[in-house]
């Protein structure tokens, strides 16, 4: 496992699926609990389809961090698309402006340990997630 991390491109749907994977893999090499690997590749899964629905394809960066405490993995989830115009409106469960898991921003931000998001209209969104062993 790099230090670095990973990169991948997103513009299918199967780089959506390629996402998933390599953050369970990460997951599970940075112990992850069950719990903690499932919340953290249901977020990426969110994320990377945002990404690719909203952000008209991007890409995601995957990289294991260790803050000299505890391990964790990291994701930075990059588009040069419309940007988010609305962050409040984003942030309201229950709001979808398409056909995603229902999650939304607001479901993704709780499942990980930090979330910071960057967008500007018309310059793309840039998300990263991380998510901590306990």
């Amino acid at each position: 496992m790099s230090e670095q991390g990973q990169r991948i491109e997103v513009a299918t749907d199967q780089d959506v699926v390629r996402v998933r994977q390599l953050v369970r893999t990460l997951a599970v090499a940075v112990k992850l609990s069950l719990v903690d690997q499932t919340k953290l590749v249901t977020a990426a899964s969110e994320l990377a389809r945002n990404t690719l629905v909203y952000g008209g394809g991007g890409s995601v960066e995957v990289a294991p961090v260790d803050n000299g405490r505890r391990k964790g993995i990291r994701i930075v989830f990059s588009d040069q698309g419309p940007g988010i115009a609305d962050l409040d409106l984003a942030f309201t469960d229950g709001y979808t402006s398409g056909g995603g898991l229902g999650l939304g921003l607001s479901g993704a931000r709780r499942l990980v340990d930090e979330f910071d998001i960057v967008t500007a209209v018309g310059e793309g969104t840039t998300i990263t997630v991380t998510k901590w062993c306990r």
